[in-house]
């Protein structure tokens, strides 16, 4: 359904190292430069048959925010996979928030997840749902 995530970066080197990092113990590749019709970079990581996740520096030349109440998140294949990803998270400039990694239980049973923020403040997930 979606084609793609984007979020903002006020320091998209800073954030092409979190994100390389990162999304790298999901296995993907480091990203494309995309350079906007205004001049303005943008880190395309591609999915292919996915979603795709973007990081773009804001077109409008205003600082990059973060949306309150929106989360990206991203699929683990494992419980070991979700510590990972907050582990590598937090050591490339990431930011540990809400309850540790590990089990929640939801209506879809018990899940494994982790909440962290990017160097930009956007808030991420590593979710693991079994199955």
């Amino acid at each position: 359904m979606l084609f793609h995530t984007m979020v903002g970066s006020n320091d998209i080197e800073r954030s092409r190292q979190f994100y390389n990092a990162v999304l790298g113990v999901l296995g993907m590749p480091e990203p494309m430069n995309n350079i906007a019709g205004s001049g303005h970079m943008r880190l395309f990581y591609p999915n292919p048959g996915g979603t795709n996740f973007i990081v773009t520096q804001p077109i409008n030349d205003e600082p990059a925010t973060v949306a309150n109440g929106a989360t990206v998140a991203f699929s683990c294949n494992s419980p070991e996979q979700v510590q990972q990803f907050h582990d590598v998270a937090v050591a490339n400039g990431g930011t540990s928030i809400e309850d540790a990694p590990g089990p929640r239980e939801s209506a879809m049973g018990t899940i494994h997840l982790t909440y962290v923020r990017d160097p930009d403040g956007n808030k991420l997930c590593g979710i693991h749902i079994p199955g």
